[in-house]
């Protein structure tokens, strides 16, 4: 199910998949990416379960660390 199909809760939790996804293939943990991007630990926790929401600001952070685009993210996570 791309975007436009999908609830905001669905969006969150594919774009949060996606996150985790990339981050486990880079073989970083959740909070040396939390620390690097500049967020709470427990915000990227629930971040990646879907349960909160990402400014774009926040999102460019977090792709700078995992070296990968916000439109790979996105395509990843089907957003």
């Amino acid at each position: 199910m791309r975007g436009a199909n999908k609830t905001p809760k669905e969006t969150l939790k594919s774009l949060g998949e996606a996150i985790r996804d990339i981050r486990n293939e880079r073989k970083i943990s959740q909070e040396k990416l939390a620390l690097e991007a500049e967020v709470n630990r427990t915000f990227m926790g629930r971040l990646e379960r879907g349960r909160a929401n990402v400014s774009v600001l926040t999102l460019s952070k977090i792709c700078k660390v995992l070296d990968v685009s916000i439109a790979e993210v996105l395509f990843r996570g089907k957003v």
